[in-house]
């Protein structure tokens, strides 16, 4: 079973027990009808910002979503053996490529993330609950935070917070970051 299906059938379930339909997960998580269908039915792997919003709309941890199994501390996760996750959040021509990096420690505060991001041209603002640290390991990065835009290298880093609308791009060429999520439970 793929990483999006199993996502998809997690959401669908802890929506089922709250007693939710589609429509009230759509309105509570602010996402999409479209969108919730087609997470819940597996055809689509979401950005993390939406399954931020799915995992406060469901009173859950963000890793309720992403984990397989508990692994004890230390988590460690050496360089040649990260697994993406998902093949990207916009079907198979998708620009970010997400390799979590704290899957399987489920007590968790945060969620540090590898990500690989394809140039794109597409600047769709996200926001969600919670805070972003972010370093650039490689390529170019444009970050755009509320009305504001800045261009990032290399060993740059970025630290805000994500309820103001922000997007992350790549500039001539691809890019990677390490990126690490906090969103309050």
């Amino acid at each position: 079973m793929s990483a999006t299906d199993k996502l998809g059938k997690r959401v669908r379930m802890y929506r089922e027990k709250l007693g939710l339909s589609e429509e009230e997960l759509s309105t509570n998580s602010g996402l999409s009808l479209h969108l919730v269908k087609d997470i819940e039915s597996g055809r689509t792997y979401p950005p993390i910002g939406s399954i931020i919003k799915l995992s406060r709309a469901l009173g859950q941890r963000v890793g309720t979503f992403m984990d397989d199994q508990f692994i004890k501390d230390p988590l460690i996760i050496k360089a040649d053996e990260r697994e993406e996750e998902t093949s990207s959040h916009r079907g198979a021509g998708g620009h970010y490529h997400y390799y979590p990096l704290g899957k399987g420690k489920t007590d968790r505060h945060m969620e540090p993330l590898y990500i690989k991001i394809e140039e794109d041209g597409r600047e769709e603002l996200s926001s969600h609950e919670g805070e972003e640290f972010i370093i650039v390991i490689s390529g170019n990065i444009r970050l755009i935070y509320g009305k504001e835009t800045h261009l990032l290298k290399v060993g740059d880093t970025m630290y805000y917070n994500s309820l103001v609308p922000h997007h992350l791009g790549s500039v001539n060429g691809p890019a990677e970051i390490f990126a690490v999520i906090y969103v309050p439970v």
